[in-house]
């Protein structure tokens, strides 16, 4: 761990490696030449070209003035103030317009190149394997929000020089020769690369210390991230004064890096300031030479202040051109930071993109509602996971979990999976749900994800950003199976059933936009009563989950179900049979008093019976055993990971996990 960060510390420079990456990136920027960017960059090449053309101009004016007024031309004095103040309301208006389409430059290009880092993140399970199973690249979500963002605002700020540096260095360059002879360009053409070498030497430091800056930038970002998520718990811990010791230990990494990054940049501002100042006596200098030789000697000093106003502005400008590149060198070694940095997160996405071009695991937006699992042709229809001689181990580690297992789970065999911490039941749910791969053997899902097929619920619920209505629909992004007044009605009657009819008061109604975080104003209790209300919309044919904490769902009248399958609450027929993979620890919470079946009436919220903490509070077995019953009467078949015996009475297998690989399967006896 710490080499390879050492060695992120120590590869990012002005190289090969920067030059490939950063054209990688162009070619994202710039698709093809007809594109939306391009075209803004050819416009801004054109307004640059006529700025300079105006700026010659007027960089003429003064040796005009000079000409005018030594010979007390008051009909030319007032022309040339005329053209002068044209050409300067002008050359204003050109550099205000190219300052403008550098800003759009920078929205286009951030529009761009985030979306195209989004289409890689969001892929498939990428977004999880970077933030949990990877340590080799370090924030992602910093590189997309922040480094994205600086890299096209530094760069496009760069681009109107950028650009226009080529056709004013040949320009003025032809002028210099024709006002100095071959020493002014030359002179100034040597002093230029000299200049280069030198912060050339004194940015190569810079942007690898930029790189580790921006990555303790992330670390100390993220811990505050960490606070905000876990207030409540770190309250309850009286964990302020650990935390805020912690916390500075992180700002003071970051700080010292950047006295670091400020002495290293230092020298380079040196050399910049140096180069400008030195540029302008260099031209004057160039200007001497001829003048000393005698070269202009017929000259009247009106007529020589003239040429020398005149030359002086060729030689300054054309050296002012190479200085203002010498200028961008801070500008560029943020940009060369940033390139290596988002390079190597745009290089780690294309590679797991291809190593992940098989489909085994589909994307929410590639659920197909009514397509068929691929299944092998020996299986029954009814069977939902295959595994032939599984193993697994946990990511970086070569210590077996789970070996050799082979296991069928079909309709009505609810399977319990039990042993102590450690020996990989809740990483056998992880390998189930595609999240990790097994180091060996086959682990077939003989179904599909979304409606009609699993959906795993986490053991942490998860809720978007959006209105209640998103919430329930979650993660279908459009209303399903239809909308209006009759989706309305499911919705409403799925929260009553979770118990969550006043959800909806304080929100306003459904599609009402909330500016809050739902994980502050709901209770842990009424999040777990949120995801049930989730799956109760979304019906899927295997219900997976791995939750730790659940609320109790209420029953219907004479045992919650009514013939046939018919659900009165849902208002539509439930699949034949569905499988819920639930994760219960030893102990778990209940926002509620255990009540009888009976006691419940279908579309109406809970009554509590009495008031419990959610965080604290233990669910009882008699309240367990009435969610599993509830369960059993929705069809469901289980995959449960827990302790007491008391579940066994609903499961038909139990695979006790022994450690170090170790498993036995047992077929409990129905009494």
């Amino acid at each position: 761990m710490f080499y390879s960060c050492f060695n992120a510390f120590l590869l990012p420079r002005l190289d090969l490696q920067f030059l490939q990456r950063f054209l990688q990136i162009q070619k994202v920027l710039f698709p093809s030449w007809s594109s939306q960017n391009a075209l803004m960059f050819l416009t801004l090449l054109c307004v640059a070209l006529l700025k300079q053309l105006v700026i010659y101009q007027v960089g003429l004016i003064p040796s005009q003035y000079y000409g005018v007024l030594g010979n007390k031309d008051l009909d030319g004095f007032k022309t040339l103030t005329f053209l002068a103040v044209v050409l300067i309301v002008l050359n204003s208006m050109l550099k205000s317009f190219d300052q403008f389409t550098c800003n759009l430059l920078y929205v286009s290009w951030r529009k761009d190149l985030t979306e195209h880092l989004h289409r890689f993140y969001f892929q498939g399970r990428v977004y999880y394997t970077l933030n949990v199973l990877r340590d080799d690249v370090d924030n992602p979500d910093q590189r997309i929000s922040q480094d994205v963002e600086r890299f096209c605002r530094q760069l496009s700020s760069m681009a109107s020089k950028l650009i226009i540096s080529p056709f004013t260095l040949i320009y003025y360059t032809y002028q210099c020769f024709q006002s100095t002879g071959w020493l002014g360009p030359v002179s100034i053409f040597g002093y230029f690369i000299l200049g280069t070498l030198v912060n050339k030497m004194l940015m190569g430091p810079i942007v690898a210390k930029l790189v580790q800056q921006e990555k303790l930038e992330g670390d100390f970002r993220f811990k505050h991230m960490q606070i905000r998520v876990n207030a409540e718990p770190a309250a309850f811990f009286r964990a302020g004064h650990v935390e805020h010791m912690r916390t500075d230990r992180r700002l003071q990494r970051l700080l010292q890096t950047q006295r670091e990054l400020i002495s290293k940049e230092l020298w380079l501002y040196i050399g910049v300031n140096t180069f400008d100042y030195l540029g302008s006596i260099l031209s004057y200098v160039v200007m001497a030479i001829p003048i000393f030789r005698g070269v202009y000697g017929d000259l009247s000093p009106t007529e020589l202040s003239t040429l020398v106003s005149k030359n002086a502005f060729v030689c300054i400008y054309l050296i002012s051109c190479f200085t203002g590149l010498i200028d961008l060198s801070s500008t560029f070694s943020d940009v060369a930071g940033y390139t290596h940095r988002i390079g190597e997160l745009q290089e780690t996405l294309l590679d797991m993109s291809l190593k992940s071009q098989g489909g085994e695991v589909p994307d929410e937006s590639e659920w197909d509602m009514d397509r068929a699992p691929k299944r092998p042709v020996t299986e029954p229809t009814d069977t939902a996971f295959l595994l032939e001689r599984v193993s697994i181990c946990a990511p970086s580690s070569n210590k077996p979990l789970i070996r050799d297992l082979s296991l069928k789970i079909s309709e009505g065999q609810s399977l319990l999976i039990t042993g102590n911490t450690g020996t990989g039941k809740t990483s056998l749910l992880r390998v189930l749900g595609g999240l990790w791969a097994s180091t060996r053997g086959s682990v077939q899902m003989l179904t599909d994800f979304g409606p009609h097929g699993v959906l795993f619920l986490p053991q942490k619920p998860f809720f978007t950003d959006g209105t209640l209505r998103e919430q329930v629909i979650y993660p279908l992004k459009e209303i399903y199976p239809d909308s209006g007044s009759t989706d309305d009605e499911r919705i409403m009657r799925f929260l009553e059933l979770a118990g969550l009819s006043s959800l909806v008061t304080r929100t306003e109604g459904l599609d009402q936009q909330v500016d809050w975080n739902w994980y502050d104003v709901l209770s842990p209790g009424e999040m777990q009563r949120l995801s049930f209300a989730r799956l109760f919309y979304l019906q899927p044919k295997y219900a997976a989950s791995a939750v730790n904490k659940w609320a109790t769902p209420p029953a219907v009248p004479g045992g919650g179900m009514a013939a046939g399958g018919f659900h009165p609450a849902a208002g539509r027929r439930l699949p034949r049979w569905s499988l819920a993979l639930c994760f219960f620890g030893p102990r778990s919470s209940c926002g509620r008093a255990p009540v009888s079946q009976s006691s419940f009436q279908p579309a109406l919220p809970w009554a509590p019976g009495r008031v419990l903490d959610e965080a604290t509070s233990a669910l009882t077995e008699e309240v367990e055993s009435e969610l599993y019953r509830i369960g059993q009467q929705l069809g469901m078949t289980f995959i449960s990971v827990g302790h007491r015996r008391s579940l066994e009475r609903f499961h038909s297998l139990v695979l006790k996990l022994c450690g170090e690989g170790r498993w036995e399967l047992i077929r409990i006896k129905v009494e």
